[in-house]
């Protein structure tokens, strides 16, 4: 796996997480690059993944519920490490982490997998 994608663990957490249904903001999963640790919004810095509020074509909405449950079965699987990177928040005041287990980030396995893309500060279609 490219380098990007592998980091130092900092932070070690655990925790049981469950698909996002209702108002509940604990270690619930939201899509594929978004959850909620322990009352904050955490969105995965180093991923983008298919939206889901709205999809914007039946492959992305089929591709957002995947990576959205690929996600919740990782963040289930074991312990793993946040990583801030350059900024600590986002416009919409999630925090930005990268999430690590045993040094390998937890998007880059979703991105190996075709469930999400590197993020490169714009999204790109997943219609095409």
């Amino acid at each position: 796996m490219a380098a990007f994608f592998q980091a130092p663990a900092s932070n070690t957490f655990s925790a049981t997480f469950s698909i996002c249904a209702g108002a509940a903001r604990t270690n619930r999963v939201v899509d594929g690059d978004n959850s909620w640790f322990r009352g904050e919004k955490i969105r995965i810095a180093d991923i983008d993944t298919p939206e889901l509020s709205p999809p914007r074509c039946v492959r992305e909405a089929q591709l957002g519920e995947a990576a959205k449950r690929r996600l919740n079965s990782l963040l289930n699987a074991g312990s793993f490490s946040l990583s801030a990177g350059w900024r600590d928040e986002d416009q919409y005041g999630r925090k930005l982490r990268t999430v690590y287990r045993d040094r390998q980030s937890l998007g880059g396995i979703l991105v190996s997998e075709g469930l999400a893309r590197r993020w490169e500060e714009s999204r790109r279609s997943w219609c095409d």
